[in-house]
């Protein structure tokens, strides 16, 4: 399967340990904003202030803890990428399953394992959804000229009109 939208490997890395911090920094303020909104003591400015502060502390903190998860996760892909010698959903499932193997290997072999599981699994149904959505896609958007019994007459699909040649 061609990945489209994605750049070589070696950049692919920076690529996705930005988004992946971007993405958690994002999350994590407007969790982090509501968190603290109710945590706080009564009256707005309290709120608001208490609102700011967990942002300030805990967002960053946040991106940081996915691009890590990004970072090594795409540094795996690649990796498989160039061993397999092919990409494909096989190397994000697997990618998955060692990241959050390595990320949980602090706390022992069983939550290793289960973490490895979770990632595999976390990662199947994102790439199963990926595929599913490509397959619908692709047959509601049929691409190319269709042509009809007679093939002086040629379908445009782009307007729809048949054209007669002569």
């Amino acid at each position: 399967m061609e990945e489209y939208a994605r750049e070589p490997c070696p950049w692919r890395i920076v690529d996705d340990c930005g988004g992946a911090f971007t993405m958690g920094a994002i999350g994590g303020g407007i969790f982090q904003s509501i968190k603290g909104f109710r945590n706080a003591p009564v009256g707005m400015s309290h709120r608001l202030h208490g609102s700011l502060t967990a942002v300030k502390i805990r967002a960053p903190q946040l991106g940081g803890s996915f691009a890590i998860w990004g970072g090594l996760f795409s540094t795996i892909d690649c990796g498989l990428v160039k061993v397999r010698g092919k990409e494909d959903p096989w190397n994000s499932i697997t990618s998955g399953a060692l990241t959050g193997a390595i990320l949980a290997a602090r706390n022992g072999p069983m939550a290793m394992v289960g973490s490895a599981a979770m990632g595999g699994i976390l990662l199947a149904l994102i790439e199963g959804a990926g595929i599913m959505l490509t397959r619908f896609a692709s047959t509601q958007f049929p691409t190319g000229p269709q042509f009809s019994d007679d093939p002086t007459q040629l379908q445009n699909p782009t307007f729809g009109e048949y054209r007669q040649y002569q």
